[in-house]
């Protein structure tokens, strides 16, 4: 490419006094540049907001599940044996034995049915962040033998029980007595509530010390154990690697395929989100297209004395990719910056519009996560602006090769 290649092509760009058809061009030229700066912005967004959910899930998830669980079937033999096993490969920084079983709290008239899960306090806090999530009381509360009890806060609310009242505990393990088989009934204190914001863990999980949780189901040891590794994302391969040393009773599970719904549902989401904005850029790209090609048709005299002059045929068609090429790289890059400022900034932005207007975009009581959460990653940014700038050049390539077609004979013949 010439110099003078890049000067005709930046000067079609520039919009000419004059004739009503060149004002049209230069107008659908500038839609055409609005179209992928929009298109750009709302990708850039979306995609952080979509990636922003996805870590806030998993961090609310995570709070309460571990990486890996390795479970018995109802317990494990001797779980010491499977953490020592499990704190042989080296991802693993963390472990912790617990119990789960089924009951059903009630507290006056009200009941629901939750998982109960035993642990130990101080070694629940090296694989889980349970206690960052304490709004009443403390894990600690639960030592073995007290028969405390921490609730989810939508459990707690739907019990009607606050710190220092007492639920029942029915559990379907039954008692055989002469009268017929009685459910297991124990009661317990509440000591402590919790918060996740997601209604999975806070309205149907309730802790109790490890030692209360085998005796209420009478079991000999724990019902599984829970590992903490230092990468969450080798979670699936540690997890092929410990199923293939651990005993064959047991059940090695990873969070990934614990809660793989959550984030399968994230994910689908993330790529329609990303197929239906990249739509807008097309449009643009459609644009561009019509354009040029209105552009060529009005040039046609130029590109003849161009020709007479000895430009070349590929010359003609580098002067109009560069004119097409000069509106997607102007609304790519400022698509780019304002999607950035917008992504890095929608913690003050979104509240600043809600409270403007007087709305709430995501309701408490609807959605799990009540904010618009966002993450920024550099792979999403440049991957959306080469898409935005293939898309441009794709658009300039047929007028282009219309105009490098052009006979100088026939376009003078009537000048």
């Amino acid at each position: 490419m010439s110099p003078y290649e890049l000067a005709v092509g930046l000067r079609y760009t520039r919009a000419r006094k004059g004739s009503g058809r060149n004002a049209f061009v230069s107008f659908i030229a500038f839609t055409s540049m609005a179209g992928i700066v929009v298109g750009v912005w709302a990708l850039i967004v979306v995609l952080s907001v979509m990636n922003g959910f996805q870590l806030e899930l998993r961090n609310r998830i995570l709070s309460v599940a571990s990486h890996i669980e390795v479970r018995g079937f109802p317990e494990l033999k001797d779980p010491a044996a499977v953490t020592q096993i499990a704190r042989r490969n080296p991802r693993v920084v963390a472990a912790a034995p617990y119990v789960l079983g089924q009951a059903m709290l009630s507290a006056g008239e009200a009941n629901r049915g939750v998982l109960i899960r035993g642990v130990d306090p101080a070694q629940e806090d090296t694989v889980a962040d349970i206690g960052r999530h304490m709004v009443r009381g403390s894990l600690s509360t639960l030592t073995p033998g007290s028969f405390n009890m921490v609730l989810g806060a939508e459990l707690a609310r739907a019990l009607g029980a606050r710190v220092g009242d007492s639920v029942v505990a029915i559990t379907p393990q039954g008692v055989v007595t002469p009268a017929g088989t009685l459910p297991r009934i124990k009661t317990f204190k509440v000591a402590g509530i919790f918060e996740i914001n997601m209604s999975e863990f806070d309205s149907s999980l309730a802790f109790v010390n490890i030692d209360d949780a085998e005796k209420l189901y009478r079991l000999e040891n724990a019902t599984g154990v829970r590992l903490k590794l230092d990468d969450m994302f080798a979670a699936p391969r540690v997890a092929n690697e410990l199923s293939a040393v651990m005993p064959v009773d047991t059940d090695v599970r990873d969070w990934t395929r614990n809660h793989a719904n959550f984030f399968r549902a994230v994910a689908i989401e993330k790529r329609m989100m990303f197929i239906i904005l990249t739509l807008i850029v097309a449009v643009a790209a459609f644009n561009i297209v019509s354009a040029q090609v209105m552009v060529v048709t009005d040039k046609k005299a130029d590109i003849a004395i161009l020709r007479t002059l000895g430009a070349a045929p590929k010359s003609i068609l580098a002067i109009f990719m560069i004119q097409g090429m000069l509106i997607g790289v102007i609304g790519t890059l400022i698509g780019v910056v304002t999607g950035v400022l917008t992504a890095l900034n929608i913690d003050t932005i979104v509240p600043a519009i809600e409270r403007a207007l007087n709305i709430q975009f995501l309701d408490k009581t609807v959605y799990y996560i009540s904010d618009l959460p966002s993450d920024l990653q550099s792979g999403d940014v440049i991957t959306v602006a080469l898409i935005a700038l293939f898309l441009a050049l794709a658009a300039t390539i047929y007028p282009s090769w219309r105009a490098a077609r052009v006979n100088p004979a026939e376009a003078l013949r009537y000048e």
